[in-house]
């Protein structure tokens, strides 16, 4: 069974440890000493900025990151997106990822994104375009959202995260049903 809930300062350690592993880091190019772990992720916990973050468990064991926001809320963000295509003012986006690499390839990724994706239509009434730029060599991002039933909208040139990857990133949309 999978449950998800606000992130807490009490996960701070468990967000580092998995920052730190390999499968992660190479897309989630972030620091994971405690000091950053705080700097990235404490001002969503206490309510300081709109994205949200949410700790995703399986069978009561966190195995999992989902961020959620409206790009409108990120100025930059919402500029690199627009320019790669036509994003309107409500739309929402979504990043993830899966810290226990023994719980990676069995779906658990694509199972996020749907409930993530509902809980917006839930969630953010005003909404009806989620948009998901992944840098095209990461394959596994890009097949769990088309699992998740996403459609690639566009290619884009977009600032990677991780300064060893091209620029190439591919854009999925999910549109309210």
């Amino acid at each position: 069974m999978i449950t998800w809930r606000r992130l807490e300062v009490t996960d701070f350690p468990l967000v580092a440890q998995w920052l730190a592993q390999p499968h992660v880091h190479r897309w989630w190019y972030h620091e994971f000493t405690m000091e950053a772990v705080e700097r990235d992720f404490g001002a969503a916990c206490r309510g300081e900025e709109p994205g949200e973050d949410w700790l995703v468990s399986v069978d009561g064991v966190a195995v999992g990151l989902m961020q959620r926001c409206r790009v409108a809320d990120y100025p930059e963000d919402f500029e690199a997106l627009s320019a790669a295509v036509e994003t309107p003012k409500t739309v929402a986006t979504l990043d993830y990822l899966i810290g226990d690499v023994g719980m990676t390839g069995k779906g658990v990724g694509s199972t996020m994104i749907r409930w993530a994706v509902e809980e917006t239509w839930r969630d953010y009434p005003e909404t009806d375009v989620i948009l998901i730029p992944v840098v095209a060599g990461n394959l596994a991002s890009w097949r769990a959202l088309e699992k998740a039933g996403a459609v690639r909208v566009a290619e884009a040139e977009m600032e990677p995260e991780n300064p060893i990857d091209e620029t190439l990133h591919y854009v999925y949309r999910f549109d309210r049903p």
